[in-house]
């Protein structure tokens, strides 16, 4: 189940609201521009695949979602809780960051906590396989895989996202295990 938590930035312990029903997490997300949707992710791919074989599985659907939103550029997160960078990866996504372009996120396995930073609030997206979510461009965002991940995310994107040097990610509640 997707949960948004919503958080005004000074108090990052406790959230103004929880929302749990697909429908009311997608109309709050949109007033931001942020767009969430259901697709399905069917075909059988396990966390710790190749961007090859996940290309390969969802080609179809990512050629599609491509087009849609206008975005050229793939990459892949696929780790599973015995990859050997674990840390390191989660550590690196952990940052803020900001793109230049839209971005959209496809969790095809498992999930993660998407968290966007926008106008003095902080949504937490705990997002599960079949989520789709479209970032716009400019809006600050890191993501969660948790300290035992075990998730495949399809990344759509025109330009690499650029680190903001911001410490905001670190003061709210991540994804646990």
């Amino acid at each position: 189940m997707s949960i948004l938590s919503v958080y005004h930035s000074s108090t990052p312990d406790i959230p103004n609201k929880v929302l749990t029903h697909l429908e009311d997490i997608a109309a709050t997300l949109a007033e931001h521009g942020v767009g969430l949707q259901r697709r399905p992710a069917e075909a059988p791919i396990r966390p710790g695949a190749s961007l090859e074989e996940v290309s390969e599985a969802y080609r179809g659907q990512i050629d599609q979602l491509m087009t849609e939103h206008g975005l050229g550029a793939l990459d892949v997160i696929s780790v599973d809780s015995d990859h050997p960078l674990k840390e390191q990866l989660r550590a690196r996504l952990l940052d803020e960051q900001v793109s230049e372009s839209n971005e959209a996120r496809w969790i095809v396995a498992g999930r993660g906590l998407l968290t966007l930073h926008v106008a003095g609030y902080v949504y937490a997206l705990l997002c599960e396989r079949g989520d789709l979510v479209t970032v716009p461009a400019g809006m600050g965002h890191w993501f969660d895989m948790g300290e035992q991940p075990r998730l495949v995310v399809v990344r759509l994107f025109g330009k690499d996202a650029q680190y903001t040097g911001s410490q905001i990610a670190s003061l709210f509640p991540r994804l646990n295990d």
